[in-house]
């Protein structure tokens, strides 16, 4: 259930920043093949497995698809390092089997799907936002080769999740919402917070140790940022009810395992300072992105958890007043726009290295829309004063209206450094018919990709991995010394040369005006029949009041 079936995912709170996460995994689908051969295993049963994408990933091919749904921006200076982070509004990347003849239709086909599934408006993925990046977006599950052209990669940045867009996601779980702790997710508690996040993966992975079978791992995540400190109330402190105005009552009837993880990890290596109650039925230490954690795990499969009550209400408080300020991640990003007016401007891209003594290389993917017009000859990159020319760069150009802009880039950054990457772009004129609804507002151009192998501050043992199988699935180590992260940079929003759409209302006023006064009376008087009448004597009336008139003496009408 919430924390994996079969695996113990890291679900839990993390109490500096009042975060939730919820993560999902069903239970693996078996199926026959050899795993490095890449014969992959078909759907052969939906007991825990949802049919509808089942049936999607066998009948276009789909080796590995990863979708997230994002409300918010990670604020890494305020909340540290995102558990999960993905990139404001969808994001869709999809590896296809070597299979498919022909990957466009494929794509195209598979979006629409996506979009009545989840009800989201992915049918707008085309030509013009997709790329095929060459060294981002490596497969995660088994894969015995590589083929770029098999992978497809776009974000719709103005995409905005609501619960229309939840609903369809809790019914893929097994027990929906109507058990476990899904029963948490209300719609009007999640959407109330400051960051909203999620996600589902597919991929295969091996089914055993000897990998001689391969099976599909459908993962659900769901991340939410609860920030109370900065919404007014003054208090770190949390609870489930607090948060969710709900509490956990039972666990759903098909998890194998049902876990809570609560980050209770002490700062700067001091005294406990965090409570929570009601007391965990174990404690366990991962390594985590790099450093060493420590978890209050409640694992609500116990029956010793609800003796004394027949619900759970997690609860955390500081023993003393804290200050709100977070450990500054190792690699962290930001961009934005430069430049003055509507013809030109500059895209300017900050990349942090802040460990000590470490450098590492940094693969950066940009993906531009085509109606800014990069100028390449302009691409500078600065660290420490001095240019830091790339190991390798792959740059697509963008053809008007078919495809955007995709450049890619493998950067050293030293140790503790600050690496500025700049580029000019020239303004498109667009037709007055490819303007949105709202054009003053902007366009938005999509976040910028980061993926490195961080260097970890406590190295992990293979014992950790084997005992948090989960832990090292979610937050994969190379060999121990390292950790993978991908990171985006802001949405921007970028505005260009707009027409006054008001000038054809008023012409249309104005001609209308026009005719309708001068053109309607001339053609009036054209049309017009002109008739002269004659002063008539009278009728039957008045002849009798000239008789009455007559005998009264009164002078005649």
């Amino acid at each position: 259930e919430a924390s994996g079936i079969g695996r113990d995912h890291p679900c839990g709170s993390f109490p500096t920043h009042n975060t939730l996460r919820f993560c999902e995994a069903l239970a693996l689908l078996p199926g026959c093949g050899q795993a490095w051969g890449l014969t992959l295993p078909t759907v052969s049963h939906y007991r825990l497995f949802p049919k509808a994408l089942g049936r999607l990933v066998a009948a276009l091919g789909v080796r590995e698809l990863h979708l997230a749904l994002t409300q918010g921006f990670w604020r890494t200076r305020y909340w540290g390092q995102p558990p999960l982070q993905a990139p404001a509004g969808a994001e869709l990347w999809v590896w296809f089997q070597p299979t498919v003849t022909d990957v466009d239709k494929a794509w195209k086909e598979l979006s629409n799907i996506l979009s009545g599934i989840f009800c989201a408006s992915l049918n707008f993925i085309d030509s013009t936002n997709t790329v095929i990046p060459t060294a981002s977006f490596k497969p995660l599950g088994l894969a015995n080769g590589t083929d770029h052209h098999l992978l497809r990669y776009a974000v719709l940045p103005r995409e905005v999740v609501c619960t229309e867009n939840l609903t369809p996601w809790k019914k893929l779980l097994p027990c929906g919402s109507k058990a476990g702790l899904a029963v948490l997710l209300k719609a009007e508690r999640l959407f109330h917070s400051s960051y909203h996040s999620q996600a589902v993966h597919i991929r295969p992975i091996c089914r055993d140790a000897s990998c001689l079978a391969v099976s599909w791992e459908l993962r659900q995540t769901l991340t939410v940022v609860f920030d109370f400190f900065s919404s007014g109330q003054g208090k770190k402190d949390w609870s489930l009810f607090k948060m969710f105005s709900r509490t956990l009552t039972d666990t759903c009837p098909l998890a194998s395992q049902s876990k809570v993880y609560v980050d209770i990890s002490p700062k700067n290596k001091e005294k406990e300072l965090l409570e929570v109650s009601p007391a965990p039925t174990s404690v366990h230490e991962a390594i985590v992105q790099g450093d060493k954690k420590t978890y209050a795990v409640y694992d609500l499969l116990s029956p010793s958890l609800f003796n004394t009550s027949r619900s759970l209400n997690v609860q955390l408080k500081w023993k003393r007043p804290q200050d709100t300020e977070m450990p500054i991640p190792t690699l962290h990003a930001q961009r934005y726009v430069g430049g003055y007016g509507l013809q030109t401007g500059e895209i300017c891209t900050l990349i942090y290295n802040t460990h000590p003594y470490r450098a590492f290389p940094v693969i950066l993917l940009e993906t531009v829309p085509w109606y800014l017009r990069l100028y390449v000859h302009t691409l500078t990159i600065i660290t420490k004063g001095k240019e830091n020319k790339p190991s390798y760069i792959h740059y697509q150009p963008a053809q008007d209206r078919r495809r955007p802009h995709l450049l890619e880039m493998l950067i050293q950054l030293p140790a503790n450094s600050v690496t500025k990457i700049t580029i000019q772009f020239e303004r498109a004129l667009l037709k007055w018919t490819e303007y949105p609804p709202d054009p003053n507002h902007g366009f938005y151009v999509g976040s910028s990709v980061l993926s490195a192998l961080v260097p970890s501050v406590t190295a992990m043992k293979d014992m950790d991995v084997e005992q948090s199988p989960l832990f090292a699935s979610l937050f994969p180590s190379s060999d121990g010394s390292s950790y993978f992260v991908r990171l985006y940079t802001e949405p921007l929003l970028v505005n260009l040369p707009t027409p006054d759409f008001s000038m054809p209302y008023n012409v249309i006023c104005l001609t209308c005006t026009v005719v309708a006064v001068c053109y309607g009376s001339f053609y009036n008087l054209l049309t017009r029949t002109f008739h002269v009448e004659e002063p008539s004597r009278g009728g039957l009336a008045k002849r009798l009041a000239n008789v009455i008139r007559k005998l009264r003496g009164v002078p005649p009408l």
